[in-house]
């Protein structure tokens, strides 16, 4: 199985500059050993299981909570195949092979 993961997620109220609440939960993330991509908008994650994904998601509330927010916002995409894993890297790799460059 493979289950792809969009997550964004942050503190309301914290300002304008949210890299300091952002930067833990993408380090968490890659100490989980998943692959993942960070992006502007969020970050990708590619896990075996979902319970391991909604894990992930469940970890980057909790240390957002450790540092003090009261309110958090997220959102989280989920795509879930059966399958071998390997498709953060392969998906995109599919769009860019039909790109006329």
């Amino acid at each position: 199985m493979s289950v792809l993961v969009d997550l964004s997620m942050f503190p309301v109220n914290a300002g304008e500059h949210l890299s300091v609440h952002v930067a833990p939960i993408v380090a968490m993330i890659a100490a989980s050993g998943h692959a993942y991509q960070l992006t502007a908008m969020g970050t990708l994650v590619e896990t075996e299981h979902l319970d391991e994904a909604l894990a992930l998601v469940s970890r980057a509330h909790a240390l957002l909570v450790e540092t003090g927010c009261e309110r958090v916002y997220a959102t989280v995409k989920l795509d879930i195949r059966q399958g071998p894993p390997g498709r953060l890297a392969a998906k995109t790799a599919s769009v860019e092979a039909r790109l006329d460059r």
